[in-house]
């Protein structure tokens, strides 16, 4: 054989594996992020670490349990779509349904809305080459509208599978109409599917961004843990998804048409003393034609 057809065979060997290295690992990626479906007892726990600030007073730890329902929404070869359904209980034992957020999975995503401060998102375009083998977590307020994301690897080793980044969100919602000595949280989060379910770990810094500087107010770190039951405990949330499904379907197609104009992006945060998830649930199943209004009413220009 001469050196041209061994280096020739070399190289196809080389593409042969590497093509079928490829699949086996998106497969496995896919699988993971598929997992987090299915009926959840769901944990909620925060609490502050640490300070630079001396005369910063630590706020009380958060806990909070629910019941969650995630629902695989949209099943393609590079997008996953994920809804997640609160099944809500009053004093009475009466059950309700709330809509909760959205994580949207893109495999090798370049276009990317990233948070900056003060409800604004810059448009932010990636080289093919920086995601590649990637996938892009978006996060989704309970009105669609955008709340956080960024790109990484899902990682499958030593028996484990996880997918970890760090960007930048607006305050929780656990903090969001109680604090507001700082405007930004830089998270570290962490997904990892576990025998019993998933496990969303945090490392989160609450941030002061004033005149393109970054003040560290404080550390926190954040444990939910999504521990599988029976899904029949989350009927309730399934049969309302079933009957709301189109509607929201028509909320995100408006604001795939608003992400694809590529532009910053400000919103409002309250319109008549509401925020924009209050206007939205307000509507009838088949008033859809008043979803736009609302949103583009939001929209800064």
């Amino acid at each position: 054989m001469s050196v041209k057809n061994s280096f020739v065979m070399k190289a196809v060997v080389f593409l042969l594996f590497f093509s079928a290295f490829a699949f086996a690992q998106n497969k496995q990626d896919r699988q993971a992020i598929k997992a987090m479906c299915g009926c959840h007892e769901v944990t909620f726990e925060f609490g502050e670490t640490f300070s630079p600030l001396k005369d910063y007073k630590f706020h009380e730890n958060y806990y909070s349990t629910a019941l969650e329902w995630v629902q695989l929404v949209e099943d393609t070869k590079k997008r996953i779509v994920l809804q997640h359904i609160l099944i809500v209980q009053d004093s009475t034992g009466k059950q309700d349904i709330v809509k909760h957020w959205r994580q949207d999975w893109l495999y090798e995503n370049t276009d990317f809305y990233m948070y900056d401060k003060d409800n604004t998102w810059k448009f932010v375009r990636l080289p093919k080459n920086q995601v590649k083998g990637q996938w892009t977590q978006k996060v989704y307020q309970v009105d669609d509208s955008p709340r956080y994301e960024g790109s990484a690897t899902w990682i499958h080793a030593d028996g484990r599978h996880y997918w970890e980044n760090t960007t930048d969100s607006p305050l929780p919602r656990r903090e969001f109409t109680k604090r507001n000595d700082y405007n930004v949280l830089r998270r570290r989060n962490r997904h990892e599917i576990m025998p019993w379910g998933w496990l969303h770990e945090q490392d989160n810094d609450k941030i002061l961004r004033q005149n393109g500087q970054d003040k560290l107010i404080a550390r926190e770190k954040g444990w939910d843990t999504y521990r599988k039951v029976d899904d029949k405990r989350c009927e309730l949330a399934q049969k309302w998804w079933a009957e709301n499904q189109k509607f929201w379907a028509e909320v995100r197609k408006e604001w795939d048409n608003i992400f694809k104009q590529g532009k910053t992006l400000r919103l409002t945060k309250t319109i008549d003393g509401k925020p924009m998830f209050m206007h939205i649930f307000a509507l009838k199943l088949e008033e859809t034609a008043q979803i736009r209004p609302i949103i583009q009413k939001f929209i800064e220009k």
